[in-house]
C-alpha cells in the first residue's frame, strides 16, 4: 500500500516538512537567542536575511499542511474500494487503530497551521518584525505535533493490509454506534437543528462584529464563536443534513457525501466550513498582538479581513446544508 502514489505523495510532503522544521529548528534557536532590530551588526544583518528565507520556506510548508488534509480524506476515500467490507473513507481508516488518530492529527494541523501562517503574515507587515522571537517559539512548539502527526499517517498507512475485512460507517455513524460519533449521529434531527443554526448565526454575528469594529472583545468572540460553529457543524452534518443528501433517515456517514454518486456535495460542505473556522480562529490568533506599536494598524486591518471570509464561510455553509435539507425527498417532519 505505500506505493499507492497518492500515499507516497502524502508521506513525502509530510516527511520534507517535518525535515525542513527540523533543520531551521537550531536557526530558530538562534534568532530567539541573538534578534536585536535595533542592532546593525553584521551578525544582525545575517539574522535578518536569514529570517526572511526561512519565513518563506516555513509558509510554503504549513500552506502545504493545509492542503494536505483534503488530499488525505480524498485518498482514503479513494482507497475504500481496495478493502472488503469499505465503501467510504470510514471502511479505509478503520482497517487499523491509527486511521482516526492520524485523520484528528490532519485536522490539528490544517487549524494551527493556519493559525501560524496569520501571525507570520502580520509580523511581516511591520517594519521592526515585533513577532520574530513568538512565531518562532511557536514553530518549536509545532515540531513534536508535526512529528507525531507524521508517525501516525505513517503508522497508519504501513499497517493498510488488503486481505483486511474492515467495517462500513453504518456501524461507526449511527445510534448504536460506540464514542462521540454514535452519540451525535443518534441525536434527533430537531434538538439538532436547534443547536445547528444558532450556532452558524452566532459565528456569523461574531464575525460581522469584528468586521465592522475591530476590538479584543470581538476578535476572541469571532475565534471562540468559529470553534463552536465548528463543532455544532459537524454534529449537524451527523445528525441530520447526511440525511437530507442521502434521503435515508439512518445513513448518516460524513463520508459519503465525498462520493461522486451524491455529486461530491461534501466538498461543497467542508470548504466553507474549514475555511471560515480557520480564519475565525486566526482571528483570535493574531489578536493578542494588537497593543504592539507597530501593528496597532496592521492587525484591524488583516483581522477585519479574515473576519470577513468567516462570515461568509459560515454563512455559505449555513445556506449549502439549508438548500440540501429543502431540496431532499426525505421528509423527517410532517407538518
Amino acid at each position: 500500500m505505500l506505493f499507492q502514489p497518492a500515499i507516497i505523495a502524502l508521506l513525502l510532503a509530510s516527511a520534507v516538512g517535518l525535515l525542513m522544521l527540523l533543520a531551521s529548528a537550531p536557526f530558530a534557536l538562534r534568532i530567539i537567542a541573538r534578534w536585536d532590530i535595533r542592532s546593525g551588526s553584521e551578525a544582525q544583518l545575517a539574522l535578518e536575511r536569514g529570517t526572511y528565507l526561512l519565513s518563506t520556506v516555513l509558509s510554503f510548508i504549513f500552506t502545504v499542511q493545509l492542503a494536505k488534509l483534503l488530499l488525505f480524506v480524498f485518498t482514503a476515500d479513494r482507497l475504500a474500494v481496495m478493502f472488503v467490507g469499505a465503501m467510504c473513507a470510514v471502511g479505509t481508516l478503520n482497517v487499523n487503530e491509527y486511521g482516526f488518530p492520524a485523520l484528528l492529527g490532519q485536522i490539528l494541523v490544517f487549524f494551527l497551521a493556519a493559525m501560524w501562517l496569520a501571525i507570520n503574515h502580520v509580523d511581516a507587515q511591520a517594519r521592526d518584525y515585533p513577532l520574530v522571537r513568538i512565531k518562532y517559539w511557536l514553530l518549536l512548539a509545532l515540531l513534536p505535533v508535526l512529528a507525531v502527526c507524521f508517525w501516525l499517517e505513517f503508522q497508519y498507512f504501513r499497517g493498510l493490509k488488503a486481505n483486511v475485512i474492515t467495517s462500513c460507517c453504518g456501524s461507526l455513524f449511527s445510534a448504536e454506534g460506540k464514542g462521540l460519533s454514535g452519540e451525535a449521529s443518534a441525536m434527533a434531527a430537531g434538538p439538532a437543528m436547534l443547536l445547528f443554526y444558532p450556532a452558524q448565526l452566532l459565528a456569523v454575528a461574531a464575525a460581522v462584529w469584528q468586521w465592522r469594529r475591530p476590538g479584543r472583545w470581538a476578535a476572541y468572540a469571532t475565534a471562540l464563536g468559529s470553534a463552536i460553529a465548528f463543532v455544532a457543524a459537524i454534529s449537524g452534518i451527523l445528525a441530520f443534513v447526511s440525511l437530507y443528501i442521502y434521503e435515508h433517515p439512518h445513513h448518516h456517514c460524513p463520508f459519503c457525501i465525498l462520493k461522486s454518486e451524491y455529486a461530491y456535495q461534501g466538498y461543497a460542505l467542508y470548504l466553507p466550513l474549514f475555511v471560515a473556522a480557520a480564519c475565525g480562529l486566526a482571528v483570535g490568533a493574531i489578536q493578542p498582538f494588537a497593543r504592539v506599536v507597530s501593528l496597532q494598524s496592521v492587525i484591524p486591518t488583516v483581522s477585519r479581513r479574515l473576519a470577513a471570509l468567516a462570515a461568509l464561510g459560515f454563512a455559505l455553509f449555513a445556506a449549502l446544508a439549508s438548500y440540501q435539507v429543502l431540496n431532499s425527498n426525505l421528509i423527517l417532519f410532517e407538518r
